[in-house]
């Protein structure tokens, strides 16, 4: 995945411009508690299925500050902390087409993100839902294996 994901950024220097039509960069926030036991998930209004917070780069290569504005502007929660900037997950993954959008491809770099869970949160027009889960819960919310592995990664850095 990390290979294709190079060659595409090698291939087209536009790469984090939603104008690509064969895809392009996205930054997503792996948002959990201190304590690393639960994760904030979004109920994706277009996808409609639940999903990490996140979206379009729309010309920003700062994808670790992609990722935190997204979680931002998805969540309302406004006591987000980036956790180190390290690149958590990559993940390459068919977005279907949809009225004046051709099916393309998302290249998705995922960062965590720390925030509180008591902290209220703001549903966006992009959401249907929001609702922090236990990490170890994921596959009763989505089963993929993007999403199974960033919840093991999870799991396997609080032990």
């Amino acid at each position: 995945m990390a290979v294709a994901m190079i060659e595409f950024v090698e291939q087209y220097p536009e790469c984090a411009e939603r104008s690509l039509a064969v895809g392009h960069l996205t930054g997503s926030a792996w948002i959990v508690d201190g304590a690393r036991r639960q994760t904030l998930l979004t109920h994706h209004r277009k996808l409609d299925k639940w999903l990490q917070l996140g979206g379009h780069a729309d010309g920003d290569l700062d994808l670790p500050r992609v990722a935190f504005r997204e979680a931002e502007e998805e969540s309302g929660l406004t006591g987000l902390r980036l956790v180190d900037g390290e690149l958590f997950d990559v993940d390459r993954h068919l977005i279907p087409a949809r009225k004046n959008e051709p099916e393309h491809w998302h290249y998705d770099l995922r960062f965590v993100v720390e925030a509180d869970p008591r902290e209220p949160l703001v549903i966006s027009d992009e959401s249907h839902d929001l609702a922090w889960i236990d990490v170890e819960r994921m596959a009763d919310f989505n089963a993929e294996e993007s999403m199974m592995r960033m919840a093991r990664k999870t799991v396997d850095s609080s032990e």
